[in-house]
């Protein structure tokens, strides 16, 4: 960059003054300092600019590499997926053949199905809907005997 010190700058003022007169001066002042500006912004402007196509080309390499790393993840991924089916298929086949399904008793699975079904007095009551329950005076809601008394004495006291 040119190095401007105070003197430099002053016989430049002088020159300018003698150049272009007293009256333009200030005019001409003024112009330079638009363009001087305009010059400093156009600077700036194509910096950013460089620094923006710099940052793609980082941001596009990073991307490239990244993908490579994920592709190669997922590709040792999928063979050790498909080495585990592999063992576990020959292992299935080594279970099936070692071990039988016991035969299923009938009386405890007709006791199991009558309290798990729906002949359930809990479930069939819990399936009614909530507007039924209130219409008919069914407790909606679980509430313990000292939460009633206290209700019910509450009430009673007005």
């Amino acid at each position: 960059m040119i190095d401007l010190g105070v003197s430099k700058l002053a016989l430049i003022a002088v020159v300018a003054l003698v150049v272009v007169g007293p009256e333009r001066l200030p005019k001409v002042a003024r112009m330079a300092g638009n363009l001087f500006g305009r010059a400093q912004r156009y600077m700036a402007d194509v910096k950013s600019e460089v620094n923006r196509q710099m940052e793609v080309e980082e941001f596009k390499k990073f991307r490239e590499e990244t993908t490579a790393t994920l592709k190669e993840v997922e590709n040792s991924i999928g063979s050790t997926v498909q080495e585990a089916g592999a063992n576990l298929s020959d292992q299935a086949d080594i279970f099936e053949t070692n071990f039988e399904n016991p035969p299923l008793d009938e009386k405890e699975v007709l006791r199991k199905s009558k309290r798990q079904g729906r002949n359930s007095w809990g479930v069939r009551r819990a399936a009614r809907p909530v507007w039924f329950k209130r219409s008919a005076g069914i407790r909606t809601r679980v509430q313990s005997g000292a939460a009633r008394m206290k209700r019910f004495h509450h009430s009673a006291g007005k």
